[in-house]
């Protein structure tokens, strides 16, 4: 009996290699299908494309022009590269220089996720 239980066993080891070869190839054919599903393209979200006006502390920066939100945080970001006010050892935090602080309701050092919570207080 004993001998009996031990080839059962080693036909099931053999049989779970030839599985493992099985469900690779079925999950590399469910990967290709699954790229080509998402042909729509995104639309972008119009309160995002919205134009707002940007305060004077803001537009010191920004420009006094009405713009969208996702404009307003590039001229931002691109004030802050050529002024290189982003903090060289950490990199998600910026220096503020005069009229940044003005925008970070006075604070020298502002994470990159706070700013935009800062920046949204100063457009109308």
């Amino acid at each position: 009996m004993a001998a009996k239980k031990g080839k059962k066993a080693a036909k099931k080891g053999g049989a779970k290699k030839g599985g493992k070869k099985g469900r690779a190839a079925k999950k590399g054919g469910a990967r290709k299908a699954a790229k080509k599903k998402g042909g729509a393209k995104r639309v972008p979200n119009a309160a995002f494309m919205a134009p707002k006006q940007p305060d004077a502390a803001l537009s010191a920066i920004v420009g006094a022009n009405m713009i969208p939100r996702t404009e307003i945080t590039k001229k931002l970001w691109g004030y802050i590269k050529r002024n290189g006010l982003q903090d060289a050892k950490e990199r998600r935090m910026i220096n503020a220089d005069d009229k940044l602080r003005v925008v970070f309701g006075g604070k020298s050092k502002v994470s990159m996720f706070e700013m935009t919570k800062l920046v949204n207080k100063h457009i109308k």
